[in-house]
């Protein structure tokens, strides 16, 4: 199942709105088939691996890290092949949480003889494909804070100056976290100093780019912005409020812009309300870059599922640089937002630590789970 888990990592960022697969085909204790969902579109982990093993799948024990589909979407359910190729087991990571899609790929095996194990490391598998079983239990994305900083806490100088903050490598990995997820976004704050593109650029590895989503409640954005003038197929989305000049509305749909409409807090764009908006229009992963006011924001009304802080070896050494959260913070610490499952990467001489935030989040994403899914006894 490691070996599964780790083919299913090579589809990351290909296989949207689909999730992460991989599957192996062992017949008697030999590896004789492997198998990754490539991309959507492409064949299941399932198919691939089955037809790799071509007449050593009879009597073989199949491995794969989700429950294997029994319907008809853009590609055949693979209960067919599996029970065509004659497979005799088959061991699976984590249950299919989609009850939307006519589904019992483990029951219909089942039914058909077939030996199903299921939930051999399945919290891997969970974790492997969390945006996806957000996004079907949720209707919402799953969300990446993503910042980097000085080790006093500053994303740029009192000028705004923040070139750069950390070195070639962090960058790199970033922009592997960009082709990872379905969406990013910031603030207009952020493209008026930087005019950022916001696209994936690996260097060692190919990459798709994101949706771009830029908080703008006035379009107050110039059509000479970098991010409406890029050879992408992904879209740029600037999201205002209802009060939106009309005209200015007109400028940029005709610049190649898509403008969604968003409810307004004291802050900006009420962000909780574009969570919805973006799960409807599929979006299951999504990192926010900032800038300091969205990053507040962001933790303010409890949309934050993870944080990726990066920080590089300088120290501004005053209180007067951008800090990575805006706005006002609570009086009292207990009410911080607290992260866990830590974890601490090394880019060359950068830091990033990693990690969830915890049940105070937690517990209102559950609500909304509750309220959006189709089984709210289920344990996704």
């Amino acid at each position: 199942m490691k070996m599964a888990l780790a083919l299913a990592e090579k589809g990351r960022g290909w296989t949207s709105p689909n999730p992460m697969v991989g599957a192996v085909v062992v017949q008697q204790n030999t590896v004789v088939g492997r198998g990754f969902h490539e991309a959507a579109g492409r064949p299941h982990a399932e198919v691939n691996a089955v037809e790799d093993a071509g007449a050593h799948a009879r009597g073989a024990t199949l491995y794969v890290t989700l429950e294997p589909c029994n319907h008809f979407g853009r590609t055949p359910p693979c209960t067919e092949k599996i029970l065509a190729a004659g497979i005799s087991r088959v061991v699976v990571a984590m249950e299919d949480p989609n009850r939307s899609v006519a589904g019992g790929g483990n029951d219909r095996l089942a039914r058909e003889g077939v030996r199903v194990d299921v939930g051999i490391c399945r919290d891997d598998a969970l974790r492997q494909n969390e945006a996806f079983v957000k996004h079907v239990t949720c209707g919402r994305p799953f969300t990446v804070v993503k910042c980097a900083a000085t080790l006093d806490g500053r994303i740029a100088t009192r000028t705004g100056d923040s070139k750069w903050i950390t070195g070639e490598a962090s960058r790199n990995h970033v922009h592997r976290l960009r082709h990872a997820a379905d969406g990013i976004m910031v603030g207009i704050g952020t493209v008026t100093a930087d005019d950022p593109s916001l696209t994936a650029r690996p260097a060692d590895s190919p990459a798709k780019d994101p949706e771009r989503f830029i908080l703008d409640t006035r379009l107050s954005i110039s059509t000479s912005a970098r991010v409406l003038r890029l050879d992408s197929i992904a879209g740029t989305h600037i999201i205002c409020g209802d009060s939106a000049p009309r005209g200015q509305r007109q400028k940029l749909e005709a610049a190649g812009a898509k403008i969604l409409e968003a409810p307004e807090s004291e802050q900006g764009i009420a962000l909780d309300p574009v969570m919805d908006m973006l799960g409807e229009m599929g979006i299951q992963s999504l990192i926010i870059e900032g800038g300091g006011r969205v990053i507040g924001s962001a933790f303010r009304e409890r949309i934050v599922d993870r944080v990726c802080f990066f920080y590089g070896p300088k120290i501004l050494g005053g209180d007067d640089g951008k800090p990575i959260c805006g706005g006002t913070g609570p009086a009292r610490l207990a009410d911080a937002v607290s992260i866990r499952n830590i974890r601490v990467h090394r880019f060359e001489d950068d830091v990033m630590v990693e990690g969830d935030v915890d049940k105070n989040n937690f517990e209102i994403r559950i609500s909304k789970c509750e309220t959006n899914s189709n089984d709210p006894n289920s344990k996704f």
